[in-house]
């Protein structure tokens, strides 16, 4: 690996991890009692409206346990609030209260103004670059996860239908 890949991952994993550390304080700042892990439910309700638990479940990349552990804190906290979706009654529609789009609106707006204060000595096309390419990178990684989504739904069907045959190649009849 040489050195431009191992510059790039190092100030990738600082970036990560101070953003997770400012995921945390954002979290607490909505809500002294939010998991840092739910802020992220905030942030996809906020951004595309009401969606399904389901939905929901795959954007962050969780379970079904986790998301329902995670809409049930939210729900006790007042930020959001399910219903039986009226085109399935098995789903559940998932959105934010007004208290939670109001919470999460200041916390959001107080962040915006803090990157842009850190970014004042910045020249708006450097920021613009910046922008452009983490969007290229968040996409081709979304890209990648949807694939992986994919192969581990048709592994799945395999086994449910009972094969143990590799991809490609056909089952040994016995």
């Amino acid at each position: 690996m040489d050195d431009l890949f191992l510059s790039l991952e190092r100030e990738l994993a600082v970036f990560l991890r101070r953003a997770r550390a400012s995921s945390g304080e954002m979290a607490r700042e909505v809500h002294p009692d939010l998991e840092p892990s739910a802020y992220g439910l905030l942030v996809r309700l906020a951004d595309v409206g009401e969606q399904r638990a389901t939905e929901l479940a795959c954007y962050v990349g969780v379970g079904k346990a986790t998301i329902s552990r995670q809409l049930r804190a939210l729900d006790d906290l007042g930020l959001v609030a399910r219903e039986k979706d009226p085109a399935d009654g098995r789903a559940v529609l998932v959105r934010l209260t007004d208290e939670g789009l109001a919470r999460f609106t200041r916390v959001r707006n107080a962040r915006r103004d803090r990157y842009a204060r850190r970014l004042a000595s910045w020249d708006r096309g450097e920021i613009g670059e910046l922008a452009r390419l983490l969007h290229r990178l968040n996409e081709e990684q979304e890209q990648e996860q949807e694939q992986e989504r994919e192969l581990h739904e048709e592994r799945a069907a395999d086994e449910a239908r009972g094969s143990t045959a590799e991809p490609g190649r056909e089952a040994a009849d016995g």
